[in-house]
């Protein structure tokens, strides 16, 4: 039992390994999804979700993956709008990606 632990161990540790996006030291786009349906995350269909103190959560979901982001004013401060109660969402986050404007 102690080996079989071990070695899952170590072969979730080398998984994750993999895991580090840097190109040349600096951190990789984050505004990329590098998933399947690879899309700029401006494409995506964003909501808000209100944490239990009140402030504002950027989210969107593409169905395979979700994307979380917190919603802060100009000087780095969270956003609190009230838009919803506290951790509901308001707005179609579950939408998935928009269809692009064709003009």
């Amino acid at each position: 039992m102690k080996l079989t632990l071990k070695l899952a161990l170590c072969a979730s540790l080398l998984a994750v390994a993999g895991c580090d996006e840097t190109l040349g030291g600096y951190p990789a786009d984050k505004t990329i999804d590098r998933g399947i349906d690879s899309k700029h995350l401006s494409q995506l269909q964003w909501g808000i979700w209100v944490d239990p103190r009140g402030c504002d959560t950027w989210i969107a979901d593409d169905g395979l993956e979700g994307y979380m982001v917190r919603r802060l004013d100009k000087h780095g401060k969270p956003v609190c709008s009230g838009v919803a109660p506290p951790t509901h969402t308001a707005g179609h986050f579950k939408g998935g990606s928009r269809i692009p404007d064709p003009n």
